[in-house]
């Protein structure tokens, strides 16, 4: 048996992201809602756009750890929808997290961003979208996300 499961390239997503929106401290954590405003996936899996109206909700919790859930609609480049909701965890030094949530640049090496996207369509070419489990990694820079995403 193989010990590191092999991981196939599936697209390079770009989602440009408005100002985010601070509902205040819960008794979970900071809560704040990122608008999703556009973007797009680009690779040998999956090429589209998103379309606005998403968002990514978030949970900063006390121990400095945010907890990410993304969700908003993919236009494939043969018109099919998908419905995405992309979970994860943002980590880093209280420094670089506090430099993140200022919206200031911190280099990607120093941020542990990860997530595992789950993709929704009825377009019959798609389906197996619903067969496969997805992993990715994330940097977020001032007015954007970039992810790297694979199938697992």
């Amino acid at each position: 048996m193989q010990h590191t499961p092999p991981l196939e390239f599936l697209c390079d997503v770009e989602v440009e992201v408005a100002a985010p929106v601070t509902v205040g401290e819960g008794p979970m954590g900071l809560r704040r809602v990122i608008p999703i405003l556009s973007g797009r996936l680009t690779g040998p899996g999956l090429s589209g756009e998103i379309l606005p109206g998403g968002a990514d909700h978030q949970i900063i919790r006390p121990d400095g750890v945010t907890e990410l859930v993304a969700r908003y609609t993919v236009r494939l480049a043969d018109g099919a929808l998908v419905y995405v909701v992309n979970s994860g965890i943002r980590d880093a030094a209280p420094e670089d997290m506090a430099r993140l949530l200022r919206g200031e640049p911190v280099p990607p090496e120093r941020v542990y961003f990860r997530t595992a996207p789950v993709f929704e369509t009825a377009s019959p070419a798609h389906q197996w979208l619903h067969r496969r489990l997805f992993v990715g990694y994330g940097e977020r820079q001032p007015a954007a996300v970039l992810l790297k995403i694979f199938a697992l």
